[in-house]
């Protein structure tokens, strides 16, 4: 959380049993030679699903992302509009929001960076949503060497 008085930081938390699930639903697909449902989204290798858990919902304005990354590569954060059940429904595509958030770090520098205008709209996109969630599902993927080990990323709100 954010020491600072009137800053809410919530963590974005790796979703490992939610992740394993869709995994199972791919490999599920490919054994039996199926085909996903109209317009399902499946996992890549390099996707997994995080969430962030609103401990508080209202008054919440969006300040900023604090997103750091152990190595370069990047990572792009894409929220979802999918309340979960996964054993009942599948992510479909239209579900996907946009803007998205996109991360980066190159080789020998020291601070991320990012599309500054898309994640500003994308955070306060989120600070809307979280009126009406307890939790929010977001799809990160990692390229150029990244991994989720490698991630440390929180939303920073001013209540």
């Amino acid at each position: 959380m954010a020491a600072e008085a009137g800053m809410l930081e919530l963590p974005f938390t790796c979703d490992e049993q939610l992740t394993r699930r869709m995994r199972l639903r791919f490999q599920s697909l490919q054994q039996k030679n199926g085909r996903p449902q109209d317009g399902e989204k499946l996992l890549r290798p390099n996707e997994h699903i995080y969430r962030v858990d609103f401990i508080q919902q209202h008054k919440l304005h969006f300040l900023r992302w604090n997103v750091q990354l152990d190595r370069p590569g990047k990572v792009t954060v894409t929220g979802t509009s999918q309340h979960w059940t996964p054993d009942l429904t599948h992510l479909m595509k239209r579900q996907l929001l946009e803007p998205v958030g996109i991360f980066w770090k190159k080789l020998g520098a020291k601070e991320v960076e990012s599309n500054e205008a898309d994640a500003q709209e994308f955070g306060e996109r989120i600070a809307e949503l979280a009126q009406i969630r307890k939790v929010m599902y977001f799809l990160l993927t990692f390229t150029g060497g990244l991994e989720p080990a490698q991630l440390k990323g929180s939303i920073v709100f001013e209540v």
